[in-house]
């Protein structure tokens, strides 16, 4: 007990711990308030008309589209266009018809809106008489908060990597890896207790950044603690073969960044590419990460089907993971 005091005090002075400790819980609470905001209307339509120069049906008529500013002078109208914060389209009267001003630089949906509105004015009687079927537009930025709330909690539970890692190199440049040596502790009570930190620490973060950012049922939550669990053990064991491998702590940082990289790198590029391929998704579950990810997504599209077969993934990398330290410990202390 008093090793494991020992570990996490050491563990609480360390800021490089601290800040990877805190750093997915802010990035979740900032991730939390983003999803609270309305981007709707960022895709509404803004139209801009010289005052007195457009007959009152034609301004009634694009209030159903948008909505419409009048303009004292020309130049203002012109410098409301111009302006690149916004996508206003001008309107002037052109004939018994309408055209539109735009300055080039809006978004393509505006520029093809543009193009389209004199046609659709022209054809506006016509259009009253056609059957409208309104569809519910795709939320397209909920599906990416998910991924990055996913990505977010992928990094918060494999943070143990990092405090094993960075506490097994400090304490061998600090001499204090040879002091355990002499100690009355056995190998495997020093195994355990490098585990046991790492794995709490990274089961803590994650707790709590699930906590801010998902409402998750009963079952859903076991579902959720389960993948924590697991993952936060074969980050810890991955933090120990870091340790065990690094020489000094700028090659422990390199080995660290490569780590993270492949786990954040493997679920993102699978999420993006949408990899479906039987054989290529289980190669890719060779990272644990890819589990964890795949697990998290399916829980917060409400499903517990994959995150059920992610969890039996995420409990062979963690015995698999776990007997190879043994081996590979086993075979180092018969050399030494």
């Amino acid at each position: 007990m008093k090793g494991l005091r020992y570990q996490l005090k050491s563990v609480l002075h360390d800021r490089f711990c601290l800040m990877t400790f805190l750093l997915p819980i802010v990035a979740a609470a900032a991730l939390n308030f983003v999803g609270a905001i309305d981007f709707t209307a960022l895709g509404e339509l803004h139209f801009g008309f010289l005052k007195g120069k457009l007959p009152t049906q034609t301004v009634t008529w694009l209030e159903q589209y948008g909505t419409v500013t009048a303009y004292s002078t020309m130049e203002k109208l012109a410098d409301a266009i111009i302006e690149p914060s916004t996508n206003l389209i001008g309107v002037e009267a052109d004939g018994n018809g309408i055209k539109t001003i735009l300055s080039g630089d809006e978004l393509d949906i505006f520029r093809q809106t543009a193009d389209t509105l004199p046609d659709l004015y022209e054809h506006r009687n016509t259009a009253r008489q056609t059957e409208v079927h309104i569809l519910d537009r795709p939320d397209i930025m909920a599906g990416f908060q998910n991924m990055f709330i996913a990505v977010t909690l992928i990094v918060a539970m494999f943070m143990g990597c990092t405090f094993n890692a960075m506490n097994m190199i400090s304490e061998k440049e600090d001499g204090v890896a040879l002091v355990n040596e002499i100690l009355p502790m056995t190998h495997s009570q020093y195994i355990m207790q490098k585990l046991f930190v790492g794995f709490i620490c990274g089961c803590l973060s994650s707790i709590i950044t699930v906590c801010i950012c998902f409402r998750l049922s009963l079952q859903s939550a076991a579902l959720m603690l389960a993948l924590i669990a697991l993952s936060a053990f074969v980050s810890a064991l991955t933090g120990l073969f870091i340790g065990r491998a690094s020489n000094g702590l700028m090659a422990g940082v390199v080995y660290i960044k490569i780590v993270m990289l492949l786990f954040m790198a493997v679920p993102i590029l699978s999420f993006l590419l949408g990899i479906n391929h039987a054989l290529l998704s289980a190669v890719l579950c060779l990272v644990p990460s890819q589990a964890a990810f795949e697990g998290i997504m399916d829980l917060a599209a409400g499903s517990r089907t994959t995150a059920v077969k992610d969890i039996f993934i995420l409990l062979a990398h963690c015995i698999g993971w776990f007997l190879l330290y043994i081996v590979l410990s086993v075979r180092q202390r018969k050399k030494a």
